[in-house]
């Protein structure tokens, strides 16, 4: 019982710095928010984090892997489903992507993350595997359901998937450059739902 209730203490801290740590980056950035600032935060003394993470990086990463995997959490059978029907599985999708995008300490994040992807090499290899290549692969899958179903036209569903996810990419960057620089974004609230309407004009039977 005891070696329990010390595993799920450990989680709980674990849990804590990693809250602290993604509303620290947000405000200050990789290199403003250092790790005593963390253990700090989280009411812990520094050496005692290492007991949990090895150095700032490892938890940056952690931070960073919640930022990417977050987003679609469809699962096999939802996918099949929503796939089934055509177009709404492009407007959850869609609608999940949005809410993400206009949602304040993600947007942060994201754009932190935009920054640090220049800089190293492991979270570079994280957004691949973790944004890139898992995103690709859920919009394929749907896309191959939908082409099976004679819903949308033969094609090659990785390229659709390519050409579906990038205007919604390029729509969350616009998003994050207006508020960079304190402008409006109004004018983009609806162009996630255009988007999927012109999308399915383009492809459908």
């Amino acid at each position: 019982m005891p070696e329990n209730r010390d595993i799920k203490k450990k989680n709980t801290t674990k849990e804590k710095i990693l809250t602290a740590a993604t509303a620290l980056f947000s405000h200050y950035g990789y290199k403003g928010a250092s790790v005593r600032k963390i253990a700090a935060e989280v009411g812990i003394r520094e050496s005692a984090l290492y007991n949990h993470y090895k150095n700032k990086e490892e938890i940056f990463l952690e931070v960073a892997k919640n930022i990417f995997s977050s987003p679609f959490s469809f699962s096999e059978d939802e996918v099949k489903e929503l796939a089934f029907r055509g177009k709404p599985f492009l407007q959850k999708y869609t609608m999940q992507y949005k809410m993400l995008t206009f949602d304040r300490k993600n947007e942060n994040m994201f754009r932190l993350l935009m920054i640090e992807l220049m800089q190293n090499k492991s979270l570079r290899e994280q957004f691949m595997s973790q944004y890139h290549d898992k995103n690709i692969a859920l919009l394929s899958e749907g896309f191959f359901i939908m082409m099976q179903n004679s819903l949308i036209r033969s094609c090659d569903p990785m390229l659709i998937a390519y050409e579906f996810i990038s205007t919604l990419f390029y729509i969350r960057l616009q998003v994050t450059l207006l508020r960079f620089d304190a402008y409006s974004t109004n004018s983009l609230a609806t162009q996630f739902e255009k988007h999927v309407d012109f999308f399915w004009e383009s492809i459908k039977i």
